[in-house]
């Protein structure tokens, strides 16, 4: 069994759900080049949350980026976008594209950077919150991961490797870790929390390459496990994930949800990237 050499953590914390809409349809303008632009992608992380529709929007655009009937447990893929602040919004699944947005929130995007909008925390408190990703390359020969706790059932979360260290400990729920560096390779991972169910991960880890292990509850009860590849070599990865489930719903799917661009009635994406506040964690 691998050894995990930490790097220090912080519990970024937030609370609300993931509503991306703009009132006003737009197209977003194509990047100018590969090395002028920053990547945005969503997330609903709101175990309690329906489906939504997000719209994703620069103010000057026509028409808005559509993401429809989106549900818990979705991270797309990150869209390339020129630097520049672009809104955000999110409808109830299937609403018209002319309803007021449920909740509005605006991202801004430099040059290079990547950022995650999530709607996060319970249904009755549902909030964006902008993330912004550490997408770098881990040192030679590591990789880097982070622990999203999206999961109602259980919620304060441990996670450890079999007969190894513990890698997060106490997450609460609608939180998250910093990234972590550690060996590359298979990993057996334990899922445990006070008054929840468990349930035991194997993840498959690539030197060079960044991830995010979402924590969700399964649909048949119980956790599951997903791990998202967020970046390869310093590359930003632009479709699919890598994902594996626990606790029975292994196919449910976190990988790329599709982007679809256009005037569609009813469109998008909501989420909720879950994170709370932790005492001596930076918020969100």
């Amino acid at each position: 069994m691998h050894t995990l050499r930490t790097a220090s953590r912080r519990l970024l914390a937030g609370t609300g759900a993931l509503l991306l809409g703009t009132a006003v349809a737009a197209v977003l303008p194509a990047p100018a080049s590969a090395d002028s632009v920053g990547y945005v992608r969503l997330a609903h992380l709101s175990p309690d949350t329906p489906a939504v529709d997000v719209y994703l929007a620069a103010p000057d655009a026509a028409k808005p980026r559509v993401f429809p009937g989106v549900g818990y447990g979705v991270v797309s893929d990150y869209l390339q976008l020129p630097p520049g602040r672009y809104a955000v919004a999110m409808r109830d699944a299937g609403a018209p594209a002319s309803d007021p947005p449920v909740l509005t929130t605006e991202v801004a995007v430099k040059s290079g950077g990547a950022y995650t909008v999530a709607g996060v925390g319970r249904h009755a408190d549902l909030g964006l919150r902008v993330l912004t990703d550490d997408l770098s390359a881990p040192a030679q020969g590591r990789a880097k991961v982070r622990v999203v706790q999206a999961s109602v059932r259980t919620p304060v979360l441990d996670v450890a490797a079999a007969e190894g260290p513990t890698i997060a400990d106490g997450v609460q729920f609608a939180t998250t870790t910093d990234y972590q560096q550690v060996d590359p390779g298979t990993w057996r991972l334990r899922l445990t929390g006070a008054g929840g169910p468990s349930a035991d991960a194997e993840v498959r880890l690539a030197g060079g390459a960044v991830y995010s292990l979402l924590v969700l509850d399964g649909r048949q009860g119980g956790l599951t496990a997903e791990l998202r590849q967020d970046a390869e070599g310093g590359t930003v990865v632009p479709a699919g994930g890598v994902e594996t489930g626990a606790g029975g719903t292994a196919g449910r799917g976190l990988g790329a949800y599709p982007l679809v661009a256009g005037a569609v009635a009813a469109a998008a994406v909501a989420a909720s990237l879950l994170l709370w506040r932790r005492r001596r964690r930076t918020t969100w």
